[in-house]
């Protein structure tokens, strides 16, 4: 990975933000020593509504500045388009393994719904999509072996990260103690409000953690969702785990924030790659 500028967030952690010859700017976590990226907005060819850095094919934006968008973030990763791998994010808990073979998704779209994606091989660029909803992403720097998952609400209390790391786990033989996982910018409780259906439904996945992520107001509820996903990655056995501070609708021009552009948006990306270092 190419190198970049670190800056200190709120909380203390180390972020950093990397900036490629073509001006694509992401931020990476400290945590996770494998290529990765969960980009900004920063730095592309789209315009209007969706300017600049918009990876979403499917939100009306104009094709080639998107493809364009991806030239400017793969070159500053230092990796290929035609690595990249993405399915049909649905908000659902399915985690798919995948391959070499399921890669070029930018030429020859997928149809495959997964919210989760995992692998083991070199050079395949998983790839999760994001405007408010979590992107995590995982490391396990014993049997090389990465993950991908995107978490909505809905994803989020039917744990599917912690459905990560049991496929991580039943697939390539990971111990979910080796694994690191990053929970990426998305939307925080300080802008997350919603009725009473997303409270009730952490209660049944977490029991009585879920009032570390509750905050009631009312008749309406704020909602931590990245404590709920860190705690659940807890209970599924990982130690490791890097949360950004950063909330997309508080940072909306930094990031893409569907409930702040009230769904007129580009989407961000969260991506992760093993590079093949023999090739």
């Amino acid at each position: 990975m190419r190198k970049g500028k670190a800056v200190h967030n709120k909380s203390g952690n180390t972020e950093n933000i990397w900036r490629s010859g073509s001006g694509a700017m992401f931020v990476s976590a400290p945590n996770i020593k494998a290529t990765h990226a969960f980009t900004t907005r920063y730095g592309g060819f789209s315009e209007g509504i969706y300017s600049s850095l918009n990876l979403g094919l499917n939100v009306g934006d104009d094709r080639s500045a998107v493809l364009k968008n991806y030239d400017a973030l793969c070159t500053g990763m230092g990796i290929s388009p035609g690595d990249i791998v993405f399915s049909a994010q649905v908000h659902g808990t399915d985690v798919e393994v995948v391959t070499k073979e399921h890669r070029g998704c930018l030429t020859s779209p997928t149809s495959r719904k997964a919210d989760g994606l995992v692998t083991n091989e070199p050079n395949v660029a998983l790839t999760v999509f994001t405007a408010d909803c979590v992107p995590i992403l995982f490391f396990d720097p014993v049997k090389k072996v990465i993950g991908a998952v995107h978490a909505g609400w809905r994803g989020t209390a039917a744990d599917i990260s912690g459905e990560a790391v049991r496929v991580m786990g039943e697939a390539f033989g990971c111990n979910p103690s080796d694994i690191c996982a990053a929970i990426g910018p998305c939307i925080s409780s300080c802008c997350f409000e919603t009725d009473a259906d997303v409270p009730q439904a952490l209660r049944e996945a977490l029991g009585s953690q879920a009032q570390n992520c509750i905050t009631e107001a009312g008749y309406k509820f704020f909602v931590d969702l990245k404590e709920a996903n860190r705690l659940l990655l807890l209970r599924a056995g990982l130690g490791d785990i890097s949360v950004s501070d950063e909330c997309t609708s508080c940072s909306c021009d930094k990031y893409w924030s569907y409930r702040k552009t009230k769904g007129k948006r580009g989407s961000q990306a969260a991506m992760i790659i093993i590079e093949d270092f023999n090739n």
